[in-house]
């Protein structure tokens, strides 16, 4: 995955629990919107340490270690 396609892909996640967010909150389902926040950050959050173990693997891969 390049890094314009990790921008895009945090950037709609980013959009989409937004969109979700305001109309939860709005519906009144504060609690939900929360969750739904958090699940967004931690989907986001698995995909850069996964790109951050594929770079140290790459460092490794280039230093012989």
């Amino acid at each position: 995955m390049s890094g314009v396609d990790l921008i895009f892909k945090v950037a709609a996640i980013g959009i989409l629990v937004a969109v979700l967010n305001t109309l939860l909150v709005r519906a009144g389902r504060e609690d939900q919107a929360m969750m739904t926040t958090i699940a967004g950050l931690i989907v986001v959050l698995l995909m850069i340490i996964q790109e951050i173990s594929n770079l140290f693997e790459t460092i490794q891969s280039v230093f012989g270690l």
